[in-house]
């Protein structure tokens, strides 16, 4: 008897399935074609994979399933009609097309993609499962496992698809493109989606953000002793329509030993390289990049190392604001914190603020007087400043006075200096 055509299944009474779906594969010339099973090579499906492979190009094909009647293999060809996309191509669609990450929670916190959403398909603790029969017992005693675990979770992963991409068109990716988003791709792709899986994964996205330091940048750096409205004139510049980058505000901290503002929550150290990476890739390299001086680490979350380096050897607009409108802005963003708060942040600092500083600051905050704790601290970190700047090139600085405690009128003296510079961005 010969064998049935490959790509018209068979009933167990031998005649073909009536569905026009499993009569010939559905094939989209220009998309690629992902699954997760090995590509068969029984000479019939070899044929049927060729054939196709001429209205797919160079791209890969593989078969999703087959299935198995009567102890005979009936190969149900359907394709998986999924695009495999560059990292470049993916952070040009990245506003546009909404991120799933199918890792697993923990890796999820650790870090992400910005703006990527989480379908985990496993748990902490199945993934850790899967991972050890992975090594004790191979491939495919884990591929089994994964399918027991997920087996009742799929229509649940599709609901959850569905309110992130209504229109069906979503960017999926695991650790590194493997078997967890190739499954994940699969059920979408069966119930309709569009899906574009980003070639190698989040392993492939972390290499991208670390060719982000090596670019070059052309930084105009914002400097001025603490208290002189930095972040504050960084926007301002932003709404004028300069390119800034709020190192700040990435990290979730002002700077200082007080930075945290007793709410603030710091990223982990992988998704503040993710953010500044993104920022980065988001603006013009040619035209100048306003941001603000900050030592190598704000809180604990490090700048890296190849951009700070940029930052340091960047011209310096050094602020020079009179030391009674930088106790008075420091006084509104600091004066009404927790006491307990602040007294534990000074104590931290008391071997660089030194004994008797540390105790008249502890004692003013104590005793409500905050623009003298304000004062107290600030000769320390006045000389922690003017430290860093004696650190950088004269020739790179350029002194600007301030009149004014008002943000817009002090980003136009920037402007300014910059246009006299010829530094200044197409507009």
């Amino acid at each position: 008897m010969s064998r049935p055509r490959l790509d018209r299944p068979r009933d167990q009474s031998g005649r073909a399935y009536a569905n026009e779906q499993w009569r010939r594969p559905v094939l989209d010339p220009g998309r690629q074609v992902g699954g997760f099973h090995k590509l068969l090579r029984r000479p019939g499906v070899h044929r049927l994979l060729k054939k196709a492979q001429k209205k797919q190009g160079k791209k890969e094909l593989r078969i999703h399933w087959h299935q198995t009647l009567h102890g005979k293999n009936r190969y149900l060809c359907a394709f998986a009609v999924t695009h495999r996309i560059s990292i470049e191509e993916f952070e040009k669609r990245a506003g546009d097309l909404p991120v799933v990450d199918v890792r697993a929670p923990a890796e999820f916190a650790h870090g992400h993609i910005p703006g990527a959403v989480n379908i985990a398909l496993f748990s902490d603790e199945q993934r850790a499962r899967v991972g050890t029969t992975y090594k004790r017992e191979g491939k495919e005693a884990a591929i089994l496992l994964g399918f027991d675990l997920t087996g009742p979770k799929w229509a649940e992963f599709i609901r959850q698809a569905l309110l992130i991409a209504p229109q069906k068109k979503l960017a999926l990716h695991c650790w590194r493109g493997g078997m967890r988003s190739s499954a994940m791709a699969w059920a979408f792709d069966l119930y309709g989606f569009d899906v574009s899986l980003l070639q190698g994964g989040y392993k492939n996205y972390r290499r991208w953000t670390a060719r982000q330091w090596e670019r070059p940048y052309t930084l105009n750096v914002i400097g001025g002793n603490t208290g002189s409205g930095k972040t504050k004139i960084l926007g301002q510049l932003k709404a004028l329509g300069g390119q800034t980058i709020d190192l700040e505000d990435l990290a979730q901290h002002q700077g200082s030993t007080y930075g945290s503002l007793n709410r603030l929550i710091q990223p982990t150290q992988e998704q503040f390289e993710n953010d500044l990476a993104t920022t980065l890739a988001g603006l013009d390299s040619t035209r100048p990049i306003w941001i603000e001086d900050e030592s190598l680490n704000i809180g604990k979350n490090g700048i890296p190392k190849p951009f700070w380096t940029q930052l340091r050897n960047a011209f310096h607009f050094d602020l020079q604001v009179p030391v009674d409108q930088r106790v008075e802005n420091l006084l509104q963003e600091y004066g009404g914190l927790d006491k307990d708060f602040l007294i534990s942040c000074t104590q931290r600092i008391k071997k660089r603020l030194g004994p008797e500083q540390t105790k008249n600051a502890i004692a003013a905050i104590s005793e409500n007087r905050m623009a003298d704790f304000i004062r107290a601290v600030l000769v320390y970190y006045d000389k922690t400043y003017q430290r860093g700047l004696n650190d950088r090139d004269p020739a790179t600085i350029r002194q600007i006075p301030t009149a004014q405690n008002d943000p817009k009128i002090n980003a136009r003296l920037l402007l300014k200096a910059a246009e006299e510079r010829n530094i200044i961005w197409n507009r």
